[in-house]
């Protein structure tokens, strides 16, 4: 494990990094694709991806799949690129391939981001890019009193072994098998750890915004 430390002139430096939001799912256990369910008027997708805009990244890729064009039409206006993948139904490794293989040579690292994380706001994914700035740690993660949440940050050294992921996983074989080298980034944000997989999920945020 590698705590955070302060982010000095002497050991930041600028780095392009970008964040591929994964937004291609079915959403089977929801009944219905949540990346387009309303939270304050707008769709799921469209809030999370307007926090990713915000956070100054180097570029931002939104994988779609279920419902692809109605997911990229709630962004229409936002500066991405939208990526359609396929295969959606063979599970999250597909997107995380796509999106992966969109980014350009240039890019260092890459904040891998969930579509139904309706909280993420740009600090956090500006407190994990300064992390990985810092440090250049392979993989930086964010907590919330001693829970791991999302997103995570993966260095470009590997993008190889997360294109190598099957079925429906993202990077979290990654963070077992590399977990000496995560970077831990506590953050005073429960959103982190909240996902939106259920009715009752939906119900419960909707009943509490």
């Amino acid at each position: 494990m590698i705590e955070l430390a302060a982010v000095t002139k002497e050991n930041w430096a600028p780095s392009p990094v970008a964040a591929v939001v994964l937004a291609a799912g079915g959403s089977k256990r929801m009944g219905q694709p949540k990346q387009l369910l309303p939270i304050d008027g707008q769709p799921m997708v469209r809030r999370v991806v307007q926090a990713v805009c915000r956070a100054a990244l180097a570029q931002v890729v939104v994988v779609v799949g279920a419902q692809g064009e109605r997911v990229a039409q709630a962004l229409a206006d936002l500066e991405l690129e939208v990526v359609y993948n396929p295969a959606w139904e063979q599970g999250m490794s597909t997107s995380l391939r796509a999106g992966l293989g969109a980014l350009r040579p240039e890019i260092e690292a890459a904040l891998l981001v969930l579509a139904d994380q309706p909280g993420l706001t740009p600090a956090v994914l500006s407190a994990l890019v300064e992390g990985y700035r810092a440090s250049r740690a392979r993989i930086v993660a964010p907590f919330y009193r001693g829970r791991r949440g999302n997103p995570v940050l993966f260095a470009r050294a590997l993008f190889d072994e997360l294109g190598q992921v099957e079925g429906d996983k993202g990077g979290r074989a990654l963070l077992v098998r590399f977990e000496q080298e995560v970077m831990h980034v506590n953050l005073d944000d429960g959103a982190i750890l909240l996902d939106v997989d259920t009715r009752q999920d939906y119900e419960e945020l909707c009943s509490e915004s």
